[in-house]
């Protein structure tokens, strides 16, 4: 009994004549994820890949495929997998195997309906005369069992594609989107809150790779603060795949903002700053364009008038997946890809250092910039850029680099 897994495409089967480098990003990406497991064949066809686990016998490859489907399930990309039955394209040889096959999934199961693709033209019997004859034979064998066509409990699958026939009932959402890789490289600011790990879950979906940085202010932050990030970045690469991470020293600039800048500009400025490190940072890591976690209004340096000062200093798009969401929405997303629980720990980090008493809800664009003007930052900035400490994180693997 050979079982597969058929993982299917959503947005990627709309696409044109630029559709095969989808597909082979998608594969290069799965290959990717699965090839700590074991060894696997992969294949593809009608917006499908199939793969098929390479084990000694049936328990064996039982547990590979087992192993898959949750690391699979975070695969931008994918609309959908499952684990299927590999039969002859015969009805009796479908039959055959299909009743052992089902038994878990229709034994636990009040309602059921068969759905038959039959891809394969020539296959004699068509799509209907499946649906009936194999659910007739499935209501003999599993006889407290009803048919619901609506909304069954569980839906029995026959695909008859070019080469072979699949059966399968437990048919699992994927995590969507595009795969990760086709729409470029970003930099993300990553603050060790809430926000900033669900930004980059979100951009990932849309297809970008993701590198990040962080701004740390020994000793106003401690180490604790910063191991709390690279748990953030650990936790993001099931979804994102392998991240660079820049740990970026700050302090300097803090100090010198705290005693020369007016306190009310004081969190504008910082951010602006941080805008234009990560800037330079993403030309080095060859991105086309800046992440941040910013949702519109949620604190001072957020409001329309400020978001307009930090974008000034910018040298590329500055993308902010969360501007229209609120609080609710972001944390239930956090907990979705299991970042709040580290997310929430009580380690400070530099945004929350030197807080303005009465920072300024309406700064105007030329009194920041003047404001900014007053100090020489650039010899600071570029000083920050050399002392970035780089690692890479990947699934299973840490990887130190300093830069």
């Amino acid at each position: 009994m050979r079982e597969i897994i058929l993982v299917k495409y959503g947005e990627m089967a709309l696409k044109g004549l630029n559709r095969s480098t989808f597909e082979d990003v998608l594969l290069r990406n799965i290959r990717y994820r699965l090839k700590k497991l074991g060894k696997f064949t992969y294949s593809k066809a009608q917006s499908t890949i199939y793969i098929v686990p390479e084990a000694e016998n049936d328990a064996a490859a039982g547990e590979l495929l087992a192993e898959a489907m949750p690391r699979l399930k975070k695969v931008f990309g994918i609309a959908a997998l499952c684990r299927a039955l590999t039969c002859e394209k015969d009805f009796a040889d479908i039959t055959e195997k299909a009743i052992p096959y089902l038994a878990e999934a229709l034994n636990a199961a009040k309602t059921f309906k068969v759905e038959a693709k039959r891809a394969d033209k020539s296959f004699p019997m068509k799509s209907p005369q499946i649906c009936a004859e194999l659910g007739g034979i499935l209501l003999e064998k599993y006889p407290h069992l009803k048919v619901n066509v609506t909304e069954p409990d569980v839906t029995v699958t026959v695909e008859i594609r070019d080469e072979n026939a699949y059966v399968h009932a437990l048919r699992e959402k994927g995590a969507g989107g595009l795969p990760v890789g086709t729409a470029g490289n970003a930099m993300l600011l990553l603050s060790g809150g809430i926000d900033s790990p669900v930004a980059a879950y979100m951009m990932a979906k849309r297809g970008l790779r993701v590198t990040a940085c962080h701004f740390a202010s020994p000793p106003y932050t401690s180490e604790r603060a910063r191991l709390k990030v690279e748990q953030l970045c650990e936790k993001l690469t099931p979804w994102c795949g392998s991240m660079a991470f820049y740990c970026v020293p700050f302090t300097e600039i803090q100090e010198e903002l705290q005693r020369n800048c007016p306190e009310e500009y004081f969190t504008i400025l910082m951010r602006r700053l941080m805008m234009e490190i990560a800037c330079k940072l993403a030309e080095i890591e060859g991105c086309g364009a800046i992440i941040t976690g910013e949702s519109l209004g949620q604190v001072a340096s957020q409001t329309l008038n400020a978001l307009q000062c930090t974008d000034a200093v910018a040298t590329m798009p500055v993308l902010r997946p969360l501007i229209g969401m609120d609080k609710v929405e972001i944390v239930e997303i956090s907990r979705k890809i299991d970042t709040f629980d580290i997310s929430v720990q009580p380690y400070e980090d530099c945004c929350t250092v030197f807080t303005p008493r009465h920072p300024k809800l309406r700064p105007r664009l030329e009194d920041v910039a003047e404001a900014q003007a007053a100090v020489d930052f650039a010899p600071m900035i570029e000083a920050a850029v050399r002392g970035a400490e780089k690692k890479v994180f990947a699934q299973h693997i840490s990887e130190s680099q300093s830069f």
